[in-house]
């Protein structure tokens, strides 16, 4: 079984802090202009799984997502899932073909979460985060802990913004899990202050359904740093919780310090 999706691709972050999303500035990285957010990407694949298995993925489903090269505004997107032994294999294609994203989704049991290790901290105020670095960023970091409250706006944006023609979120009341890992994104934002900088990969576990009203609590914590092709990399783990209920547990990776290039846009 194939599932395919496609949705016409918009870049929501023009005037974020993170200028990887501005033309001018992306194309000092070597791109061909301001990158959509890793995390829209990621809600456009997220459309296959829960298309396949409903309410059910929202409650016990993974998700990994990789990538691969950058979707720019007014790309039509094409997601493809393809059913792979018990699970689905992701696809996000562009411009023509180009692969954009790759992934994997599907059914977890008895997945386990404990509460009693997460650490609560302070988010600093935007003007005394720390610059990003080796210190700020080492394995054992705790990052500042954010909440939010959900409700129906929310839920209706962010489903406009990614093209999603499922009716899921609505007959719930829940929160597209691709909204939900913006907060990933967030935790380590608020932290430390960045420059341009890239989310390269996240590895979902969903454990509940978030719903109109929730408030979600997000906790984050560094778990490794490193550099690879000139790029420094961190690892983030990140938990969110509504009160003492688990709703969603992720690996994040994000380039936190790309190198400047002088060759010509990537494709």
């Amino acid at each position: 079984m194939t599932l395919l999706h496609a949705v016409l691709a918009r870049n929501d972050a023009t005037a974020s802090e993170n200028k990887i999303h501005d033309d001018e500035v992306a194309r000092r990285y070597g791109f061909g202009g301001g990158l959509v957010p890793g995390v829209t990407v990621y809600g456009y694949l997220t459309w296959a799984p829960a298309r396949r298995w409903g309410v059910e993925w929202l409650e016990r489903g993974t998700i990994t997502a990789r990538f691969e090269k950058p979707v720019y505004d007014g790309d039509l997107v094409e997601v493809r899932g393809v059913e792979e032994g018990s699970g689905l294999v992701l696809t996000a294609l562009a411009r023509d073909g180009v692969v954009c994203a790759t992934g994997t989704a599907g059914l977890a049991d008895g997945a386990t979460f404990d509460l009693a290790a997460l650490v609560t901290a302070p988010v600093p105020d935007p003007a005394d985060r720390p610059p990003a670095a080796a210190d700020t960023l080492a394995p054992g970091t705790v990052l500042g802990t954010l909440s939010r409250r959900w409700d129906a706006a929310d839920r209706s944006q962010y489903v406009e913004l990614v093209g999603d023609d499922l009716d899921l979120y609505e007959r719930l009341g829940a929160a597209h899990p691709g909204a939900l890992i913006r907060a990933a994104n967030s935790v380590l934002s608020s932290s430390v202050r960045l420059g341009p900088w890239i989310h390269v990969a996240s590895a979902t576990q969903l454990l509940g359904l978030v719903r109109d009203g929730d408030l979600v609590t997000t906790y984050g914590r560094v778990v490794d740093r490193f550099e690879r092709k000139g790029h420094q990399f961190v690892e983030l783990d990140v938990w969110s919780v509504v009160g003492d209920r688990p709703v969603m547990a992720v690996r994040h990776t994000a380039i936190y310090e790309p190198r400047l290039v002088t060759s010509s846009p990537s494709t």
